[in-house]
């Protein structure tokens, strides 16, 4: 007999919904909606929450309660071709776990793999023995086993988990988290909809990385063609051209390297479902829609934009901010926004995630009515590098010989700069730069007070192919490729938080690490050094404020995630400076974050894009415990 609940939870309508404990299982959801036509054009429920509680794709855990999780490889069907997945309880993405702030939680995993495994709590405050990251934090869990993850919640927003051995994330090893906040929370909607986002090849990770290693620009089909030189000629002319061409030359570099891997082997994903399967969500025209954005890919920034709809962006990893109302928004493997979406006519909108090298896009509907659609986008022109990224001096460039028309320099997010407009002259473009240049000052710059620790890069060897010569503050331009789109792109100096930060001492002292790579060699490690030729953890005093300032010496962006602590961007928003778990770092941009080394244990930081962190852009930070102080 068919379970009304469970229908009117499909429906969208509003009721007492159901419990984990009514023994529906998502592939009996799926066969019964379907025998009665519920599902016709109308796919990828999962995540969603009109009301109540959903079905078992998503796993409550209260106060003392535990959640059993299972990881083993699952035969799966993705775009129509078959294939295999590295899964939680047997889906892709796994459960989302709901938790509630205040409570302490028991997950116990167990092991059906071959090979060991792991889950790091991503962006969640828990014990360093709890972190999940074998040889750092814990030694993994090992077939056949079950390991014991047990914490209390200290916080409340959108999160996610995910494996942190080998490339058993790309694999489909990754999942939502939400928890509740455990007094009001500030931000007010009717429904809500975890969107997870992500890129998915049926290639195994490991050969993937091989044909890197061989030849970087392996997957990339959009290199640059004849026909192009002789429209830059017109353009610009013979001689700025050749110039052009042949600095990119002797770098070794192409200006169409915006991402590793693309969308010759991607098939991007929403909610684990290909583009022409549209994962789609119910609204009422009129309701607040909260859209809970997840990037869990191994290797892909998407922009996101739902066409004729703004964006309220209210949750920047999980941590509230000021309300900030866009049209469109870059994010990249480990980052959250929470957003408000009104939409108040009846007709569907397109949720368009465009992977950032315009290679291909991950597509859902917001829609009023079951088989109800929207237009999708075109992809738009693929964005180039510029000598900018290249931390090249524009005025030894001779102005602007390099750059893609449209793009700014001095830091100016939102619309941008117009297409075909000349770019600002050199002194113009200094105003945004962050960088040696003395008396220059604004955010992202070095603080007042004394610096006792500086890591400077190895300028020689493979480690290290380049060197920003003019390092910028980046923070308020909106991403590749989204330079004078027309319309409002967040920008990092939009985020403010909602609540004053609670240390507002000023850094005692600041680290300086560049982010460095060859890209040749697709190497990549901090100071010229990959992990395995820098395993010496960098000391931190625990209760301290520091200030580290990262240095992006490559010409490809870096999502910066730190484990364990949050830090606080230096956007210029003083005491109401962002607080992210995920920091990405443009090509030759300088920017400073600060924190409070209050978490004692060993915290990764690296880059998470899977490929880099696997190939060596990871360091270790160590906060000791304080004297006479036993780890709980």
């Amino acid at each position: 007999m068919l379970n009304t609940k469970l229908v009117s939870w499909a429906l969208g309508r509003w009721g007492n919904g159901m419990t984990e404990d009514h023994g529906m299982t998502r592939r009996r959801f799926l066969r019964t909606t379907a025998a009665l036509g519920l599902l016709t054009g109308w796919r990828g429920l999962a995540f969603a929450r009109p009301a109540g509680d959903p079905p078992d794709v998503v796993i409550r855990v209260s106060d003392g309660g535990t959640a059993e999780l299972v990881i083993a490889r699952t035969p799966l069907s993705i775009g129509g071709r078959q294939g295999s997945a590295v899964t939680i309880n047997g889906t892709l993405p796994g459960p989302l776990l709901r938790f509630r702030e205040g409570d302490t939680v028991t997950v116990k995993v167990t092991n059906r793999l071959d090979e060991p495994t792991s889950i790091h709590w991503h962006g969640v405050l828990v014990p360093q023995d709890m972190d999940g990251v074998p040889g750092v934090s814990f030694p993994g869990i090992r077939p056949g086993e079950t390991f014991t993850y047990r914490y209390r919640l200290r916080q409340n927003g959108t999160y996610w988990y995910h494996s942190h051995s080998g490339f058993q994330e790309q694999a489909g090893f990754y999942a939502p988290i939400v928890i509740d906040p455990a007094e009001a929370d500030p931000v007010a909607y009717d429904r809500e909809y975890v969107v997870m986002l992500s890129d998915w090849t049926f290639e195994a990770p490991h050969r993937v990385l091989a044909r890197l290693k061989k030849q970087s620009g392996y997957y990339n089909f959009q290199q640059r063609t004849v026909g192009d030189f002789f429209r830059d000629v017109a353009r610009d002319g013979w001689e700025a051209t050749v110039r052009e061409r042949a600095m990119w030359g002797k770098m070794r570099m192409n200006p169409t390297d915006i991402a590793d891997v693309t969308g010759y082997t991607y098939i991007y994903l929403v909610n684990g479902l290909a583009p022409g399967d549209n994962w789609t969500a119910l609204f009422r025209p009129g309701e607040r829609v909260r859209l809970r954005f997840i990037d869990a890919g191994a290797a892909t920034l998407f922009n996101v934009r739902l066409p004729g709809l703004p964006m309220t962006v209210v949750q920047a990893d999980g941590q509230n901010v000021q309300p900030v109302t866009v049209d469109e928004f870059q994010i990249a493997p480990g980052e959250t926004y929470d957003v408000i979406v009104t939409p108040r006519e009846d007709r569907a909108y397109t949720i368009f995630a465009e992977s950032m090298d315009r290679s291909g896009y991950g597509r859902g509907t917001l829609t009023p009515h079951p088989g109800m659609s929207a237009p999708v986008p075109a992809l738009r022109q693929r964005p180039l590098r510029t000598m900018i990224d290249m931390g090249m001096d524009m005025g030894e460039m001779g102005g602007n010989e390099g750059a893609m028309p449209g793009m700014e320099m001095g830091g100016k997010g939102h619309a941008g700069h117009p297409p075909g407009v000349p770019m600002p002259d050199e002194e113009t473009a200094r105003e945004g730069m962050a960088g040696p240049q003395p008396g220059m000052e604004g955010p992202g710059m070095a603080h007042e007070g004394p610096i006792v620790a500086r890591h400077g890069p190895d300028t020689h060897g493979p480690g290290n192919a380049s060197v920003a010569m003019v390092q910028r503050n980046r923070l308020g331009e909106p991403g590749a490729g989204l330079e004078g789109v027309g319309h409002r792109v967040l920008v990092y100096t939009d985020l403010k938080s909602l609540e004053p930060n609670r240390d507002r001492r000023p850094p005692g002292r600041e680290i300086e690490l560049h982010l460095t790579g060859n890209m040749e060699n697709f190497m990549w490690g901090f100071d010229g050094k990959k992990w395995s030729e820098a395993k010496a953890p960098i000391q931190l005093a625990y209760g301290e404020r520091v200030r580290i300032t990262l240095v992006n010496d490559t010409m490809m962006e870096h999502p910066m995630h730190l484990h364990g602590m949050f830090k606080e961007i230096d956007n210029g928003a003083g005491a109401h400076g962002p607080r992210k778990h995920t920091i990405t770092v443009k090509p030759a941009e300088r920017l400073s974050f600060d924190l409070t080394a209050d978490e004692p244990g060993n915290w990764v930081f690296h880059c998470h894009l899977l490929y880099h962190m696997d190939m060596g852009m990871l360091r270790v930070f160590n906060v000791p415990l304080p004297a006479g102080e036993v780890q709980s």
